[in-house]
C-alpha cells in the first residue's frame, strides 16, 4: 500500500501541479493585495478540492452510467497525462486563455479551480486511482487523503509565490516544470502499460 500512496502522490502532484499553479498564480494576482491574495488562493484550493472529491465519489458511477469502462479511461487518461507531460517539458504553458473575462469574473474559479489545479489529468487520475473494483474504501480513502495534502501544498505554494518565485527565479521554476513533465510522462506510459496487461505478456513471454 505504501507504494501505491508514493506513487499516486507523483500522479497528483504531476497532474495537479502546484509548480505550474504557483506560476500562474503569481502572474495573474501581481494587481493584488496581500489579504486578497490569500483569499483567492483558498477558495481556488476550495473550488478544486469540491470538483475532485466529487470525482472520487461519482466520477465512477458516472462512467458505469455512460457505459464506459475504467480501463478506456485509463488508457484515454494515460495517453493525455503523456500530452501534458511533454507540454511541460517543451514548456507550453498548461493554461493559455486569457485572464480577463465577464464583469464579476472570478479568477479563483477560472483560471485558478479549473483547469489549473483541478486539470482534466487530474480528474482522470483521482478516479483512476480510486477504481472501486480494484481498491478497498481504505486504500481509496488514503489516496484521496494524499489528494488533500497535495491540494494543501498547492494552497501553500501560492500563498508563497512571490517570495518563491523570487528565490527560484523563473530559470528555477521552469526546471521543476520540466523535472515534472518527465516524471508525469513516464507515470503515463506506466498506466496505460498497466491497462493492457503489457506487464504480464512480458512476464509471460520471458518465462
Amino acid at each position: 500500500m505504501t507504494d501505491k500512496l508514493i506513487r499516486d502522490a507523483l500522479i497528483l502532484w504531476a497532474t495537479i501541479d502546484p509548480i505550474g499553479t504557483l506560476a500562474i498564480f503569481a502572474s495573474i494576482t501581481g494587481g493584488l493585495t496581500e489579504a486578497a491574495r490569500r483569499r483567492t488562493a483558498l477558495k481556488a484550493v476550495l473550488y478544486a478540492g469540491c470538483i475532485l472529491v466529487g470525482a472520487v465519489v461519482i466520477g465512477q458511477v458516472l462512467l458505469t452510467a455512460m457505459g464506459i469502462r475504467l480501463v478506456s479511461l485509463q488508457v484515454a487518461g494515460g495517453i493525455i497525462l503523456f500530452l501534458f507531460g511533454l507540454k511541460m517539458v517543451f514548456g507550453t504553458p498548461l493554461t493559455q486563455q486569457a485572464t480577463e473575462g465577464e464583469p464579476g469574473h472570478d479568477i479563483a474559479v477560472f483560471p485558478l479551480a479549473v483547469p489549473s489545479i483541478a486539470t482534466p489529468g487530474a480528474l482522470m487520475a483521482v478516479i483512476i486511482l480510486t477504481d472501486n473494483h480494484v481498491y478497498p474504501i481504505q486504500v481509496q480513502l488514503a489516496t484521496t487523503g494524499v489528494m488533500l495534502l497535495v491540494l494543501l501544498a498547492t494552497f501553500l505554494f501560492m500563498l508563497a509565490a512571490g517570495r518563491i518565485i523570487a528565490a527560484i527565479g523563473q530559470n528555477g521554476s521552469a526546471i521543476l516544470v520540466r523535472v515534472m513533465g518527465m516524471l508525469l510522462a513516464a507515470l503515463s506510459i506506466e498506466l496505460v502499460m498497466e491497462a493492457l496487461n503489457i506487464f504480464d505478456l512480458l512476464n509471460t513471454s520471458t518465462n
